[in-house]
């Protein structure tokens, strides 16, 4: 009897012996869903931190900038396939930022790096633009009423045939009162059937260029200044301005171009890892996340429309 527990103490030794040895390690990342980049001295830095334990996942690819991420065709999609170098980093920093560590020429010398993993990797960027005017009315459904299909991308809807479809067009009838000052959708529940409608008669207002029905476009009636917006041309206060006033009719300053429009565009850039050779990570694939502080110009976040007038 002596033997056999003098034999199971041993036993139970070597196993704890084994367990606890530093070298036994297998990592599964966590990390938050999004990344951010900037463009660092060797090429485009893609990263993620956190603290508690302090940790980075970065990317680096070489000859890649953002605007080529951005690139997208006339599907408004853009698939990008690169070779990069990934490190994961642990530091002994309560806390740490991603552009101390990434964005500048000279990191911080308060960062101190514990662990530095390193593997190449093949990245798969996922981009998809979406373009809108935000008036008020979903892009679908600025193309369902007329032509059917619900897909504004194909055969869109342009009302007042200017250049600019529907969907990304802040005034969709040219009558140089946004269309979402237009109450395209009072209630805000999506359903347009009771769209302000002056006239009472024909289009609701977004749509329709006399919205008084007095014989005189809304664009034209502009009784003080021709600065390309009715909404302050006010005969009768009592009642409002002019283009909703059937009683005044004033042709004396027809509007003579179409007010300036600024259309968002939301780049959506999504990236995947492969191919990741790192002993201590429990896996050779990781779904990086989607792009959330791309440091991208404002060229890329809006753009400015001057419509044909006719």
């Amino acid at each position: 009897m002596r033997k056999l527990f003098f034999a199971l103490l041993t036993l139970n030794f070597i196993c704890l012996f084994s367990c606890s040895d530093g070298d036994i390690i297998d990592v599964e990342l966590d990390f938050d869903g999004n990344y951010s980049a900037c463009q660092g001295i060797k090429g485009l830095v893609l990263y993620k931190t956190k603290s508690a334990p302090s940790e980075s996942l970065s990317v680096i690819i070489t000859s890649l900038a953002i605007d080529d991420l951005l690139a997208v065709g006339d599907d408004n999609t853009l698939i990008t396939e690169k070779t990069g170098t990934l490190n994961y980093r642990t530091y002994s920093n309560t806390k740490i930022t991603g552009t101390d560590l990434f964005c500048k020429d000279i990191p911080s010398s308060d960062i101190n790096i514990v662990n530095d993993y390193e593997s190449s990797c093949e990245a798969t960027f996922t981009t998809i633009l979406t373009e809108d005017d935000n008036d008020g009315i979903p892009a679908a459904l600025e193309d369902e009423n007329l032509d059917g299909d619900n897909n504004p991308a194909t055969n869109p809807t342009d009302t007042d045939k200017d250049g600019l479809p529907n969907y990304l067009d802040e005034d969709d009838d040219g009558d140089n009162v946004l269309t979402k000052d237009e109450n395209p959708d009072p209630n805000g529940d999506g359903n347009l059937s009771d769209a302000q409608n002056t006239d009472g008669i024909g289009l609701p207002d977004y749509l329709e260029p006399d919205d008084d029905g007095d014989g005189v476009l809304t664009r034209d009636e502009e009784t003080n200044t021709q600065d390309q917006n009715p909404k302050n041309d006010i005969t009768n206060s009592d009642i409002g301005p002019d283009y909703l006033n059937k009683d005044v009719a004033n042709t004396d300053t027809p509007a003579t171009k179409y007010r300036k429009h600024t259309i968002s565009k939301t780049y959506i850039v999504t990236l995947t890892i492969k191919g990741i050779s790192i002993d201590i990570l429990s896996q050779d694939e990781q779904s990086f996340g989607t792009l959330s502080d791309s440091n991208i110009g404002s060229n890329f976040k809006s753009r400015t429309e001057t419509p044909a007038f006719n």
